[in-house]
């Protein structure tokens, strides 16, 4: 596993406190192929804060002195509900600040960990910038209707890494930025929507299957929209 990476570099997960980013760091831990596993969250050692961009500066600035070169970022955050908040089932949901948090968490903090993290991958051999998207954040593929933050925040954040890929190929052209779906895990942000006969992972199973892909991910595959198996999602 992971051996597509050169050896010793610095692999970061950002919401490893979540249940699939756990999985992620704990993963690639065992992996051994990183020299360092960091991560990052609300409530780690070195806190980041998607929504304070100046917890997002000084974590980085903790990556950059780093002896090891950044060769993995995986951002495993990602907001569906809260106690307050639902995915609007309806027009008639919609609400102004509803729609800001989800594009705060899921669109805004990604671009800025573009924006604070990309420049910092090593130049030469292969590193990846991925973030967790998901399958309803495709246009083509909206059959159903409904959840319209979650949807929109998601496609954003779709754009935003395309449009990041184009730029990392300029100055770093062994690098790949990439939208993956991680399916249905078992988490609290799925909980209340898991159905008999979905596809529920457990997070381990998830984390695998992921890592699985970006380990066969070339620079050709930078700037696409994944599944957990692979294969590609309509925009």
């Amino acid at each position: 596993m992971m051996e597509s990476f050169p050896p010793g570099g610095l692999a970061v997960v950002v919401g490893a406190s979540g249940a699939i980013g756990g999985a992620l760091a704990d993963a690639i831990e065992s992996s051994g192929r990183f020299a360092d596993v960091l991560r990052l969250g609300r409530t780690t050692s070195l806190p980041l804060d998607l929504l304070d961009e100046v917890s997002i500066v000084a974590a980085a600035r903790q990556v950059g002195e780093h002896s090891a070169p950044l060769r993995l970022l995986i951002n495993a955050c990602g907001f569906l509900h809260d106690g307050e908040r639902m995915p609007e089932r309806s027009w008639r949901h919609l609400d102004p600040a509803s729609l800001a948090h989800s594009f705060a968490i899921n669109s805004i903090g990604p671009a800025l960990l573009v924006k604070h993290f990309m420049p910092l991958f090593a130049r030469d051999g292969k590193s990846v910038f991925a973030a967790l998207s998901a399958r309803v954040g495709s246009i083509g593929d909206n059959r159903l209707g409904g959840w319209y933050g979650y949807r929109a925040s998601k496609a954003a954040l779709n754009q935003i890494l395309h449009t990041a890929a184009v730029e990392l190929a300029r100055s770093h052209p062994q690098s790949i930025c990439i939208a993956l779906h991680p399916g249905t895990v078992e988490s609290g942000l799925s909980a209340p929507f898991a159905r008999n006969g979905l596809d529920v992972q457990p997070p381990a199973v998830a984390a695998s299957r992921l890592l699985a892909v970006i380990e066969v991910l070339t620079p050709t595959d930078s700037g696409g929209f994944m599944d957990y198996r692979g294969d590609s999602i309509v925009w």
